[in-house]
């Protein structure tokens, strides 16, 4: 009787949302996006865990993303297909928490002190996370069909918004939520365009099941179609797409989008060994990139880097940090900071998965540890 109850209930949400009712919405404005609202809430999840797991791994497989929310640590163990989480990072791995074991290769988790979103990314889908009574974070939404390899989600607090990056298409899938409510739907899919006019956007008119792919209805016809990207940085109303590798094996450069409209403001040139980047981010006075391969798919060329001006990287105008401050050798990927300490993961070598470092005041890297 639980279990019908929950379906009739879910069933009800999605065509309320469907027909888009204001009481739900509330939280929409047309003030942060012009896009087309979808309001879908993807797969209501009522089946629940009796228990807590705890990490049974004393290693990680290439850890992604490290971030604290809410008071809790986050790894992303993404090649053992598990986000773990625990209240102290220095403790040893056997002692921390499994939010989820049931994603495959996920890249990177956000939250909003209310709920979480895991980019599922070889399942190409979205799980939420909301707390229960017991105060533990468990899975209340999955949204299926979010693109190709969703890879990289951020909780954009300017916009009260998460943005999801589908890496092979081109696409930005923002999902919001109601305050107050733990229900989260997908608001909106963009994709980056080089003029205002072209921009893409997609709205459903209805939703007949949980499950109804958004996929086939958007228009895929963005400038970033069929690259590889892997992640993007928000600072301001500015969203900056790391470099990746076009299909006839140019380098797409650093794309400078608008946040709201997703036109084209600049594109930044880039060198070759350059082209294969992974993250970007803004610290102090400089920009610092971490780089997978060059444009022939090196990984030799992986390193990080950091520069004050993006438009002097295609003259070389950069210093390299990754072999002078860090082991060298491996392939750095993704950077967070989490108070006044930045934190590094990389993989290709054995042993050295996650890193810590800060900066001082005349933007010196200092304090670089060591973690996993």
């Amino acid at each position: 009787m639980k279990k019908r109850f929950y379906a009739i209930v879910s069933k009800i949400l999605i065509l309320l949302f469907a027909l888009g009712v204001e009481s739900f919405c509330t939280g929409f404005s047309s003030e942060t996006t012009e896009w087309p609202v979808l309001n879908s809430t993807g797969e209501l999840v009522t089946e629940q865990p009796t228990m807590v797991l705890s990490n049974t791994r004393s290693t990680l497989a290439v850890p992604t993303y490290v971030t604290n929310i809410d008071g809790l640590w986050f790894i992303v163990d993404s090649y053992h297909n598990q986000i773990i989480y625990n209240e102290r990072r220095s403790q040893d791995l056997a002692e921390w928490k499994v939010l989820t074991n049931d994603v495959m290769m996920p890249h990177s988790i956000a939250g909003d002190g209310c709920v979480l979103l895991v980019d599922d990314t070889e399942n190409h889908r979205v799980l939420v996370f909301a707390k229960n009574e017991e105060g533990e974070y468990v899975n209340s939404q999955i949204f299926n069909n979010i693109g190709n390899r969703p890879h990289h989600t951020v909780y954009d607090p300017a916009d009260n918004a998460f943005y999801v990056w589908s890496s092979m298409t081109g696409e930005m899938y923002v999902f919001r939520r109601n305050e107050g409510a733990s229900l989260v739907y997908l608001s909106d899919i963009r994709t980056v365009s080089e003029d205002t006019d072209t921009a893409s956007a997609v709205s459903l008119e209805s939703l007949a099941t949980p499950d109804a792919s958004v996929c086939d209805a958007v228009k895929n016809d963005g400038f970033l179609t069929g690259t590889y990207i892997r992640s993007f940085y928000i600072d301001g109303d500015d969203i900056y797409f790391v470099s990746g590798i076009r299909e006839n094996g140019t380098s797409t450069g650093i794309v400078v989008c608008d946040k709201h409209s997703f036109r084209v403001k600049e594109v930044i040139v880039v060198p070759d060994k350059l082209a294969g980047m992974i993250s970007l981010r803004k610290d102090g006075g400089y920009y610092y990139m971490t780089i997978s391969t060059d444009v022939h798919y090196d990984q030799s060329t992986a390193t990080m880097i950091r520069t004050r001006d993006l438009h002097s990287l295609k003259s070389g105008d950069y210093e390299e940090l990754y072999s002078k401050y860090f082991i060298g050798g491996g392939t750095p990927y993704n950077m967070t900071k989490i108070g006044d300490t930045l934190y590094l993961t990389e993989n290709r070598l054995p042993g050295f998965n996650i890193w810590s470092y800060k900066l001082d005041e005349n933007d010196v890297i200092t304090d670089v540890t060591h973690l996993y």
